[in-house]
This record gives structure tokens, sequence and C-alpha cells, in this order.
């Protein structure tokens, strides 16, 4: 954009803070343009996950997820840069993060061995309900009354899609086990965040999966297909390619303002959910999405409140 002197127009000048508040503007919406790519890379990932189910063992699977993205994480990071990025001030929380990690994408690639993509996003979405309760004992940010209540009923929509008793599977305990290890995952980035370099954490995270390895020669089973190499490769990809993006998003935007667009991957998986594999969300999965959503963005309307943004 050419920049025009004020001078040259017979309009007033812009005031300093007019121009501030317009690049911040502009900044703030590439900031959500970010992050909407980085909900469409994991939408991806989920999708390609549940497909290589269908073909390849899990835990190979899982391997290959993340030994893609760690070759995607040393380009990016480029550790020959920066010598030290492989030195933790924290390495006790780094490895439980590892592992913490792992475990959730192996549950949550075991739920979608026979859930929806909408149901699994659905309980998925309980991510920040489960992140608040876990913030007051290990961060000390207790939630307020009217958050708590928020909570409960963004449970009652999780019991809404996974109606317990009715059409229960005992995948959806997969699922929300991967929920609650990534939001513990989550808990433990906050607590580190100050301590090491988006750069360590970013490698840590990449190279979780690597631990696998010794498990690999038991597992593994040549790909029948050219087609199932690639995406043994890209799901990795789509995985680290969406972990940097939502790096960049929360560079350039609040993670206030960001939130509430995760929500959007409902459209992103029921829409894959239904051309890749067919399925179509019942009703129940809709009305229950619908409520964590609602619990969701009014934990997200009352953070804001509280901080006076």
């Amino acid at each position: 954009m050419t920049a025009i002197d004020p001078a040259s127009t017979n309009s007033p000048p812009a005031s300093g803070l007019d121009r501030i508040s317009t690049d911040e503007r502009r900044i703030r919406r590439a900031g959500i343009a970010l992050q909407l790519g980085a909900i469409i890379m994991f939408s991806l990932l989920d999708t390609t996950g549940k497909w290589l189910n269908l073909h390849v063992p899990l835990l190979m699977m899982v391997w290959f997820r993340y030994f893609s993205a760690t070759l995607l994480a040393l380009a990016m990071v480029n550790p020959f840069r920066h010598g030290n990025v492989f030195r933790s001030k924290r390495p006790g929380i780094q490895f439980a993060r590892a592992v913490l990690l792992v475990a959730s994408t192996i549950f949550n690639f075991l739920a979608l061995q026979k859930l929806q993509l909408a149901e699994a996003v659905s309980i998925g979405f309980s991510l920040p309900l489960i992140v608040a309760l876990m913030a007051g004992p290990l961060l000390g940010e207790w939630v307020g009354p009217r958050r708590l209540i928020a909570i409960v009923v963004g449970f009652m929509g999780v019991l809404v899609v996974t109606r317990p008793g009715a059409n229960f599977q005992p995948a959806m305990l997969w699922s929300f086990s991967a929920t609650l290890c990534y939001a513990t995952y989550a808990i433990l980035t906050r607590m580190i965040a100050a301590q090491d370099s988006w750069r360590t954490t970013t490698l840590y995270s990449a190279m979780s999966g690597l631990l696998l390895t010794p498990m690999l020669p038991g597992v593994w089973v040549w790909p029948e297909s050219w087609f199932v190499w690639m995406l043994l490769f890209v799901i990795g990809v789509f995985g680290g390619l969406g972990h940097w993006l939502l790096i960049l998003a929360h560079q350039r935007a609040p993670a206030a303002i960001l939130a509430p667009f995760v929500y959007t991957q409902i459209v992103w998986m029921t829409a894959l959910g239904w051309i890749v594999f067919h399925d179509a969300p019942g009703p129940w999965t809709l009305v229950g999405g619908a409520i964590v959503i609602a619990s969701g963005l009014y934990l997200w309307a009352r953070e804001r409140a509280v901080r006076g943004e």
C-alpha cells in the first residue's frame, strides 16, 4: 500500500491514533484469516486420519503424522541458526507435554475409527470448558459462578451428543479422553510459555510422536499404494502447518479475538464427513454441538468482560 501525504489532500490529516487503529484492524483481520487456515488444516488432518485408519495400523499412522511434522518444524525453526533451540528450562514439563500430545492423537484416531467427524469435533469442543476448570487448581485462574454454570451447560451439550444409554458408543470415551489429554497439554503449554521460546516448544511438540519409534517395527505394514504413502506424509504436514498458522495468528491478534472462530471447525468437519465418508450428522449431534458452542462463546465473552476488553 502506498502512503499518502495528508498535506496533499483537502481532507484533515489523520491522527496517529486513527492510523494505528486502522493498522491494528488490518493485522487482526490477518490473524483471523490465519486462524481459519489453521482450522482447515486440523479438519483435513482428522479427515485424513479417519481414512488412513482403514489402510494402515494406528500407531504407524501416528508415527508418520509426527515424523513429517518434525521435518516441517526443523525446516521452519532452522536449528542450525538457533543453536540452543533444543535446550529447555523445564525439560520435565516438555516431556509431559509430548506424552500427552501423543496420547491425545492416539485417542482421537481411535475415536475416529467409529465416530463421524461431526460427532468427534462436537465432543472436542468441550476443550475450553475443561481448560477453564483445570486452570483453577493448576494456574490459579479460578472461574466465577457464571462461568461455572456455562461449563455445566457445555457438558450437558456433550451429553446430548453422546446420549449415554441411548446411542452411546465406547468410541466417544476415546474422544473425550483425547480432549482431556489435550486440555492438560494446553495447560502445561501455558505454564512453560514464559520460560521456553516458541521455537523450542514447537520442536518438542512436533517430535513428540517419535517416542513411538521403538514400537514401529512391531506394527509396520507396507502401504498398499502410492496414495497411502502420500497421505502418510501429508497428514503430518496438515498438523505441522496448522500449528504454525496458529502461532502466526496469535502473533497478530489476541486470543480473545481468535477464540470464537475455532467453532467454525464444525462446518468443515461436517462437510468433509459428508463428502469423503457420506456421513450426515444426526439431529442430536447438531443440537448438542450447538449447546457446547454456545457455552464456549459465553465463556469467551465473560473472559473479555472480566479483563475489561
